[in-house]
């Protein structure tokens, strides 16, 4: 008997579906809100706190490095909430179809990049 040998899998030429490439953008978001958090809840602070650290706050806020770290946070946010409820929607056992799915994972990923245009604008 002729044993078989394990297949080689090159985990970097392998092209996940979108619904794959959603669940793991899902996580890395969450990951990314998880250790911005602090951050997040210095500048938040910083904005309560005197007048003297709110224009600290705002000169911060204008630096185009941090005003991008901001907007990738927005994305981050918007994708796991979007993504978020897909998941709720995906354990309830509704659009499981892989039509469905692909289409509602396209549907997430394009609604998280349109929101952050959106708000992105708006806000700066």
């Amino acid at each position: 008997m002729h044993k078989q040998r394990p297949v080689y899998i090159d985990v970097v030429k392998t092209r996940l579906p979108i619904p794959g490439i959603v669940s793991i953008l899902h996580r890395v978001s969450g990951v990314g809100l998880f250790i911005c958090l602090p951050l997040l809840l210095c500048l938040f602070a910083g904005t309560l706190s005197t007048e003297e650290a709110f224009n600290q706050y705002q000169s911060l806020v204008s630096n185009p490095i941090i005003k991008l770290l901001l907007l990738g946070l927005l994305w981050a946010y918007l994708h796991h909430f979007l993504a978020g409820i897909r998941f709720l929607f995906l354990d309830m056992h509704k659009g499981l179809e892989l039509n469905t799915a692909r289409t509602t994972a396209k549907v997430v990923f394009g609604a998280a990049l349109i929101l952050t245009v959106i708000l992105g604008a708006l806000l700066w």
